[in-house]
């Protein structure tokens, strides 16, 4: 995997934003940006998991949950 050069456009709001979150972290903005980058991204993917895994289940166990249900 190579890297990838890009500009980042930020308002000036979020350029704040970014100033605060890499100061809380004791980071420079690059890496503040890059690791809220793949927080993100971790999470989407977290929850897509969670959500594949939960519709799974009730497929599989949708009568043991209905006579739960009752």
């Amino acid at each position: 995997m190579s890297d990838m050069e890009m500009t980042l456009r930020l308002t000036a709001e979020q350029g704040r934003a970014l100033t605060l979150l890499a100061a809380a972290s004791g980071i420079s903005r690059h890496d503040a940006a890059v690791r809220a980058i793949s927080e993100a991204a971790a999470r989407m993917v977290r929850a897509d998991r969670v959500r594949a895994l939960s519709c799974e289940g009730r497929t599989r166990y949708v009568a043991l949950l209905d006579r739960f249900a009752q």
